[in-house]
């Protein structure tokens, strides 16, 4: 486990070195009708959650990787039937992901298809792509790990420190997510993943939903 958080940390150092936010203004986006702040939400997921390789693309291999990473991190090995679900649902996301993306047919996808495909989810929030949910369904189960339908915060911090993510931040981001309560369920999950996406205020409560307390 301490190998794993190591290694993501140093991905993330890079990542937020490279990208947020030094180089941020001379980003793919910066032509693109997105306000500042959703644009550097967006960059965010992308380079922390989805482009695993850090290629500057998210293609299947990112999936294998994640794969490989969350199944470490709940120590389930390959030949067990929670590998198996593990990998069929997140390659079901990725096929749903690129079919809905991946614009010109290469087989991956870019920031720039990334941006569009979420900004128009921003301008019709109720209405989400299925992979989208999946994949919101997904993390819940994900982070959920005592099954008992709720989040709590060593449940949060866990999931996302395995991401390289500093888990003393990703506690402060349950405080803020969670709104001083013990723990989140999926309606309330679902209520503040549709926010982070959406909003334009910093101080709502469904910006801290990836593990960050600032953009």
């Amino acid at each position: 486990m301490d190998s794993l958080n190591n290694y993501g940390k140093t991905i993330l150092r890079d990542v937020m070195k490279r990208f947020v936010p030094r180089n941020f203004f001379g980003s793919p986006l910066r032509n693109m009708p997105i306000s500042e702040f959703r644009k550097k939400k967006l960059l965010y997921v992308f380079h922390v959650f989805f482009d695993v390789n850090q290629s500057g693309t998210i293609d299947r291999k990112d999936f294998e990787l994640a794969i490989g990473k969350i199944c470490s991190l709940r120590g389930w090995p390959r030949d067990t039937p929670e590998y198996r679900k593990t990998f069929d649902s997140m390659i079901n996301i990725w096929e749903g992901l690129k079919q809905r993306a991946d614009s010109n047919k290469d087989g991956q996808v870019s920031v720039e298809e990334w941006a569009i495909m979420w900004d128009e989810f921003s301008k019709d929030s109720s209405n989400p792509l299925e992979w989208q949910t999946q994949y919101m369904r997904f993390m819940f189960e994900m982070e959920d790990s005592s099954g008992d339908g709720a989040i709590d915060v060593d449940e949060f911090s866990g999931v996302c420190s395995c991401y390289g993510l500093d888990e003393s931040e990703c506690r402060q981001a349950f405080e803020k997510m969670a709104q001083g309560k013990h723990s989140v369920n999926y309606e309330e999950f679902e209520t503040l993943w549709k926010q982070f996406f959406i909003s334009e205020n910093p101080s709502d409560p469904g910006n801290f939903i990836f593990g960050k307390t600032t953009f």
